[in-house]
């Protein structure tokens, strides 16, 4: 009997592992021909921004078991230092349509923010979150919602509370015919961007000693910590990696969108943060899938008529993850609390 248990065991799992994919691509196919393929395209390039803001949530939570509700305003301060680098430094107003030029802007606007997010990330992780490290769960998030504050509150002193223009350096009027759809060059540049720096990340974690640390220490801190781990520095680069994908994504946003206020991170932080709870919190795979998928059921509703009603119906898609499938979509990764 237990031989004939473990054969069933060995045969269900590629089963399981192929049934993913396989669903996955049933619904993209059942939305491209349901949406169109416009409609795919945008929740494609939406899902894509969802997609880096939900792997700092999922990163955090998945070493520390930190909700970080600040990470959502780390992607709004990016949108301002995009804004900051592309009309100050760069002294650009409008899309570049000379390659070599527009390259170089781009890899300049993404190196800027990136890095300055994540000294950002890594200061709060220092000075906010790491001197409540052996304190009850619910002291460090409430000081995640203040650093959260604090972030509005700076730029809103800063800039006021007012909606600005970020320039749009890569042309929003490139684009090539498919048939006679409009395929636009930035929603394909977005995509592979957002898509590569996932890929990137997945590689990092598997491949790296710095990722297997991080793995080992959102399973076991103390054990991790007996193996020569450093724990701090590991906590610490976490926080950076979440951050500069934050930043990154304030970058695709302000590209994309061309605008930013001090309240954009509130709403596309709850969301990213409900594509992590629905792909599986503390799973970076997970987390890149939950994203798309909220993006889809919000262009969804548009498609339908029911603009309005889309926040509605991805925090009931939250509640109904969190009652009959808590662990997600891939399952949860958590550890000890560190």
């Amino acid at each position: 009997m237990a031989a004939g248990t473990v054969s069933t065991v060995r045969t269900e799992k590629p089963r399981s592992a192929l049934a993913l994919p396989v669903i996955i691509l049933a619904f993209l196919a059942a939305m491209f021909v349901w949406m169109g393929f416009t409609q795919f395209l945008n929740a494609l390039t939406l899902g894509a921004v969802y997609a880096l803001v939900a792997l700092g949530y999922t990163m955090v939570y998945g070493i520390i078991e930190l909700i970080n509700f600040a990470h959502g305003d780390v992607f709004m301060v990016a949108t301002f230092v995009t804004m900051f680098v592309s009309g100050t430094i760069l002294n650009q107003k409008e899309g570049i349509y000379g390659i070599p030029q527009l390259i170089l802007s781009l890899v300049i606007v993404f190196a800027v923010t990136i890095s300055i997010m994540a000294i950002i990330g890594a200061v709060i992780e220092r000075f906010a979150y790491r001197p409540l490290r052996r304190a009850p769960k619910l002291a460090p998030l409430i000081t995640a919602i203040g650093v959260s504050f604090i972030l509005q509150n700076i730029i809103q002193y800063l800039v006021g509370p007012y909606t600005y223009n970020v320039p749009q350096l890569f042309p929003v009027d490139w684009a090539v015919m498919v048939g006679e759809t409009r395929v636009p060059f930035l929603n394909i540049f977005v995509i592979t961007v957002a898509v590569s720096l996932m890929a990137l990340l997945q590689l990092f974690i598997s491949r790296t000693r710095t990722g297997k640390a991080m793995r080992t220490t959102s399973m076991d801190r103390d054990a991790s910590s007996l193996m020569g781990v450093n724990i701090d520095r590991t906590i610490m680069i976490t926080f950076l990696i979440g951050s500069g994908l934050a930043g990154a994504a304030g970058v695709i946003h302000g590209l994309y969108y061309g605008n930013t206020n001090f309240q954009v991170g509130f709403q596309s932080g709850l969301k990213a943060f409900t594509a992590a709870v629905l792909g599986g919190i503390g799973n970076t795979a997970g987390a890149a899938l939950g994203g798309f998928i909220i993006a889809f059921v919000e262009v969804g509703a548009v498609v339908l008529g029911f603009s309005r009603w889309g926040g509605a119906v991805v925090f009931s898609l939250l509640v109904i993850f969190l009652v009959f499938r808590p662990t997600g979509l891939l399952g949860s990764h958590t550890g000890d609390r560190a």
